[in-house]
């Protein structure tokens, strides 16, 4: 047996600068929590803008008529996507850091959500005929005949 000096210590390696692998002391962090929910559909959107302006800028693309094109959506809908960019910087920052939405999409379909917010649902009237929202009339049309409102 050798009488040298052992010394005894955790390591982990990281990834530095250009894919260097980099001797750290001690035991592996954690790795950092992941924040539950979905990125907001405005800053999908808004990094959807700067990519296409750099795609565009970079010469990659001539124009975003070609953008539209490639992605099989109207020259309408890529000018809506990037007018975000004329909005102040400041406000593009917020709009790309927005905290994460819980869970799915809120309650659905746009007709399950009702009118708006705080909106309250109006009872059904219950009529011969099934259940009618309070404010519809019902009318019964014989074809053929003229129509006379009561």
């Amino acid at each position: 047996m050798s009488d040298g000096v052992t010394l005894d210590f955790n390591v982990h390696f990281t990834t530095g600068r250009a894919g260097q692998r980099v001797l750290n002391a001690g035991e592996r962090p954690p790795p950092a929590a992941i924040p539950e929910g979905r990125v907001p559909r405005i800053s999908r959107l808004m990094a959807l803008a700067i990519r296409f302006d750099n795609l565009a800028r970079l010469g990659e693309v001539a124009d975003f008529a070609d953008i539209a094109e490639l992605g099989q959506v109207t020259r309408a809908r890529v000018s809506q996507i990037v007018n975000l960019l004329n909005l102040a910087p400041d406000i593009q920052e917020d709009i790309l850091f927005l905290a994460p939405v819980a869970g799915d999409r809120a309650g659905g379909p746009i007709h399950r959500r009702g009118a708006g917010l705080g909106a309250a649902k109006a009872p059904l009237a219950e009529t011969s005929g099934g259940l009618i929202p309070p404010r519809a009339v019902p009318i019964n049309l014989v074809i053929g005949t003229p129509f006379r409102p009561e």
